[in-house]
């Protein structure tokens, strides 16, 4: 085959492909606000939610951050938002990790908390997207009733995206989700005694 014969079979490989992918997006017309979830053992989960953010903020779009459990955390991406005081309503309630509290009342105390915070932004037309970062964990503990939190994602403004973040998701919240993620781990620097690195992990 000659480079002028490759040249040609390439150019109707990829006329071939962009055809089918103009056939595939054609009827996909609708616009709604998505269920994200973010889940699972691997690393990633919270990280993919702050790309979404920048996205976000890139377009002058406002964005909603709810930490949940992590209040007593410094963080590159709460130093970050702090910078965009316009455009990001950041709540971060808690003392840190359940395993740091040891105090279940506190614990239940700071993520309702928090979840009224997350129900006013999920409500709020301005918001472009609400981030619930660590409410899987919430969940997961029961710290909050799961029905009232399906309500109050089911419940928010029809254009608002909302992002689940952490571990063990529960299968209702997957069942209901736009967009349903398993982060997996595959090799973690800290089975092998790196600490947690700035820029990194937070």
């Amino acid at each position: 085959m000659t480079l002028e014969e490759a040249d040609d079979l390439h150019r109707q490989k990829k006329a071939k492909i962009a055809a089918a992918k103009e056939k595939l997006y054609a009827d996909k017309v609708i616009e709604k606000g998505l269920l994200i979830v973010h889940t699972g053992t691997g690393k990633g989960k919270s990280t993919a939610a702050w790309g979404m953010a920048m996205r976000c903020l890139g377009h002058g779009l406002k964005l909603g951050v709810v930490q949940f459990g992590k209040g007593s955390r410094d963080s590159g991406e709460r130093a970050l938002f702090t910078r965009f005081p316009d455009l990001v309503r950041l709540v971060a309630v808690g003392e840190g990790f359940t395993w740091e509290t040891q105090d279940k009342a506190a614990d239940i105390a700071a993520a309702k908390e928090a979840f009224a915070a997350a129900c006013a932004m999920l409500q709020d037309p301005s918001f472009h997207m609400v981030i619930l970062d660590e409410l899987n964990i919430t969940l997961r503990y029961e710290y909050l009733p799961l029905d009232e939190v399906l309500a109050a994602l089911r419940s928010r403004h029809p254009a608002c995206h909302a992002v689940v973040t952490g571990r063990n998701a529960r299968p209702e919240l997957i069942e209901m989700a736009d967009l349903a993620t398993e982060m997996t781990l595959l090799k973690h620097p800290f089975r092998d005694g790196v600490k947690a690195q700035i820029g990194v992990e937070f």
